[in-house]
């Protein structure tokens, strides 16, 4: 299957915001009272797969626009299918390693079958995957393109997040508040046929530049929405919302701008468009001249700029 670059314009849908590490019912009614779209949860281990306090958590979205996701943290399938049961959560969060420690491509078959006996066997549940993408400079042949097109038959959502080559929790990416390559991370929405959320070090400062680089289908954030301690490390499990109301607010922000930006770029395109046909039809039947040739081929290819430019942004 060729990937071809998206031509649907993402953002003229409501922009996906999804913040993490929310636990508790109260924690979720914050994210939902500060604007969160995606409200998600960590299931740290397979022994505690059944938590009556975070099974409200979900409750919580029934009968709303609100979705909620859940992250596993460990690999047993059958307790993975018993946890699903329980919760039955919009989403599950897959966001295994899919490199080695130097960033070469592992064996995705696993984690391809994983994701399609999956939706079998729970239809109703859609998958989000996270794709690696290495820090700002770091490699720019690293292989997220190439995983991405493996996993996204089997996927519904991809989310980028940062690659390093320790990351925090072993087997898994994520949770860094490292910054990801977001040139990387843009190559990503525009080839992927599946909406892409952009994660990897994105807080309330960042993000609205993120945004409006990358132009993603939402924004997702962790760790740099929690509170910090007096070292200024970010305490898991342990949001700020202040934080999180102003990362909303500045998502809302990229989202208006490229609202903004997409309405002047398509009058032009309209103004263009009218121009050319006037000046086609004054042409004269014969002897047309050299400047009337170059009049029109110039703003013909004033016209090709834009619609190029409204299909890198779709």
């Amino acid at each position: 299957m060729l990937w071809t670059i998206n031509i649907i314009p993402m953002y003229y849908l409501k922009m996906l915001i999804q913040i993490y590490e929310i636990q508790t019912p109260l924690e979720a009614e914050k994210c939902i009272e500060s604007g969160v779209d995606h409200i998600g949860s960590v299931l740290l281990s397979g022994e505690n797969r059944h938590s009556p306090v975070l099974k409200d958590v979900m409750r919580l979205t029934e009968g709303t626009d609100i979705k909620n996701s859940i992250i596993p943290l460990f690999k047993d399938i059958d307790t993975l299918y018993r946890a699903l049961d329980y919760y039955q959560p919009h989403y599950v969060h897959f966001c295994d390693s899919l490199t080695d420690h130097n960033g070469r491509e592992v064996d995705l078959d696993n984690f391809i079958e994983v994701q399609s006996n999956l939706k079998e066997k729970f239809p109703e549940i859609k998958i989000m995957r996270s794709i690696p993408v290495p820090k700002r400079d770091i490699n720019p042949n690293f292989p997220t393109l190439k995983i991405a097109r493996s996993l996204e038959p089997a996927s519904d959502i991809f989310l980028t997040d940062t690659f390093l080559e320790k990351g925090p929790v072993n087997g898994f990416i994520g949770i860094t508040g490292e910054t990801a390559d977001w040139k990387i991370a843009r190559g990503l929405v525009l080839q992927s046929r599946i909406p892409v959320i952009l994660a990897g070090g994105l807080s309330p400062e960042n993000v609205y530049g993120a945004i409006t680089g990358v132009l993603p289908a939402g924004a997702d954030s962790c760790t740099l929405t929690n509170r910090m301690d007096e070292e200024g490390k970010a305490i898991r499990f342990n949001k700020d919302f202040g934080k999180v109301k102003k990362f909303v607010k500045e998502v809302r922000r990229a989202e208006n701008e490229i609202s903004r930006e997409q309405e002047e770029r398509k009058k032009k395109l309209a103004k263009l468009r009218e121009e050319l046909r006037e000046r086609e039809a004054a042409l004269p039947p014969h002897s047309v001249r050299p400047h009337q040739l170059m009049a029109i081929e110039e703003i013909e290819e004033e016209i090709a700029l834009l619609e190029k430019g409204q299909a890198s942004e779709g």
